[in-house]
């Protein structure tokens, strides 16, 4: 397992290298990035701020989490901080497993708690000079409801 807060570009052809194993047959990769318009309003890029020491231990204990809910899944992932503009790259999370399912299951569920539980801020800077923080739950998918 590796995650990590950066400053710097995100390699994503590094986080599939450290996911990747013997008898991984899936790997999921999710990347969040910055894009141009948000709530009808033209964006030209974010800030994205954290409070390091908690935001780290959140975000591996969600990765920690995700593979212990799915034994033999395999996570990579990081998230930056920092100013990005347009089109960067701001999350990346890697899921592998032996199986599709459970690597795509992976990587949504991670992206999912890291919306709700890791202390990370984006501020919103917007083509006509004006920057917004955003609620980064706001547009959050539904939990979903376990099928009996």
């Amino acid at each position: 397992m590796h995650v990590a807060i950066v400053e710097q570009v995100i390699d994503v052809g590094q986080l599939i290298a450290r996911a990747q194993a013997p008898g991984v047959g899936a790997l999921s990769v999710f990347l969040g990035t910055v894009r141009d318009v948000n709530d009808g309003r033209a964006v030209s890029g974010i800030d994205y701020e954290a409070y390091l020491p908690m935001a780290a231990t959140e975000l591996l204990a969600v990765a920690r989490e995700a593979c212990e809910a799915t034994p033999g899944l395999r996570v990579a992932l990081e998230h930056r901080v920092g100013t990005l503009g347009v089109g960067e790259a701001s999350v990346a999370i890697v899921a592998a497993h032996a199986r599709r399912a459970a690597a795509c299951d992976g990587a949504r569920g991670i992206i999912e708690a890291l919306k709700v539980r890791v202390p990370i801020w984006k501020r919103e800077h917007y083509v006509d000079g004006t920057r917004e923080w955003v609620d980064p739950t706001r547009h959050a998918a539904p939990v979903a409801q376990e099928s009996r």
